[in-house]
């Protein structure tokens, strides 16, 4: 497993971390004075400060784009409620590849509004991946699917285990990938096993820890060592596929962390990505 204090540019923010105190510029800017060489911004702060903007600062500063959130949301209750979507996720590829953003995660929706057909809203996320890929990989960008976990199901993401996504790679072929977030799949049984099939397929790892109490299914995520997410040991297993990417740290946190001074907050990432992940 690799050294993470000796590999401090694998350490990547996902802006969401900080967003209630800091615009995505601030953020860039925070970043670069913290050390943190890594971002994946989310694409309602990259249209608040324009998308050129964001391209610019990122370049500047020097920064990677290791994944752009985020695309998905594909299940709608009729055709014209598709054709939006697809349109936007068109949009959404187009402003990862201006970011020179890695991959375009996908939260890809949960049941359309009135219907409980949650077979159907698996489907009409397979055709939208299938029709975004086929949009996408010709300009070699990958799209990494994030299963959520299954308290999701019916308003985020009715993809909510890593064998679900797993399936839907297989089915889908190349241009197709997962992104592995300890806070959504820590409970699986067959974790273990479905990160060594994703294999190869990994294109994100994302860490934060899920506390006990939870307060709130999803403005309550902890820092990494404040809950009971066996961080390290999920690392292993997605490293020993040969994942040598990015460490990213995505904390929604309403009572907590995006109270605190955005500073405070990176320094502590930045510990934490040592000494916990």
């Amino acid at each position: 497993m690799r050294d993470l204090a000796a590999n401090p540019d694998l350490l990547s923010l996902n802006t969401a971390t900080v967003r209630e105190r800091w615009t995505l510029p601030q953020i860039i800017e925070g970043c670069a004075r913290h050390e943190v060489r890594a971002i994946a911004p989310w694409r309602d702060q990259v249209a608040a400060c324009g998308l050129d903007t964001a391209a610019r600062l990122i370049r500047t500063h020097g920064l990677r784009v290791n994944g752009y959130c985020r695309g998905g949301m594909f299940p709608a209750a009729d055709a014209a409620g598709r054709a939006r979507a697809s349109e936007d996720n068109r949009r959404a590829v187009d402003e990862a590849l201006a970011l020179g953003a890695e991959c375009l995660i996908l939260v890809v929706g949960g049941l359309p509004a009135g219907s409980k057909d949650i077979a159907g809203a698996r489907q009409q996320v397979k055709d939208g991946i299938a029709a975004l890929r086929d949009y996408a990989h010709p300009q070699k960008l990958p799209l990494a699917i994030e299963p959520l976990h299954p308290m999701y199901a019916a308003d985020r993401a009715c993809v909510n285990t890593l064998a679900q996504a797993n399936d839907l790679c297989d089915s889908l072929g190349e241009g197709v990938g997962v992104a592995v977030d300890v806070y959504h799949v820590w409970w699986d049984p067959a974790l273990e096993r479905e990160i060594a099939r994703a294999g190869r397929r990994i294109l994100g790892f994302h860490v934060c820890d899920w506390l006990v109490p939870t307060s709130d299914m999803l403005l309550d995520r902890g820092m990494m060592g404040d809950g009971v997410i066996d961080i390290p040991r999920i690392r292993r297993w997605v490293e020993a596929t040969g994942y040598s990417d990015c460490v990213e740290v995505e904390i929604f946190s309403a009572g907590n962390w995006w109270k605190r001074d955005p500073d405070e907050v990176l320094r502590t990432v930045r510990e934490r990505y040592v000494t916990v992940c």
